[in-house]
């Protein structure tokens, strides 16, 4: 059985990725956060993206 503390990690993990995939799309669509710099915007997209999927993988390995 999973914890809370693991749980409640996980599901962090997934806030962190969506926050940062969201910064970089809007920094990618209208440069607002950062100084539009396209090359780490998709490296950031593409970190959230594994960051979530060993997340989501994590969870269904906890059921």
């Amino acid at each position: 059985m999973a914890t809370n503390l693991a749980k409640n990690m996980i599901f962090g993990s997934f806030g962190v990725a969506g926050f940062v995939a969201i910064l970089a799309l809007l920094d990618l669509i209208l440069g607002v956060p950062f100084a539009h710099s396209t090359t780490m915007d998709i490296l950031f997209i593409l970190s959230a993206g594994i960051v979530g999927y060993l997340g989501w993988d994590a969870f269904k390995d906890m059921a």
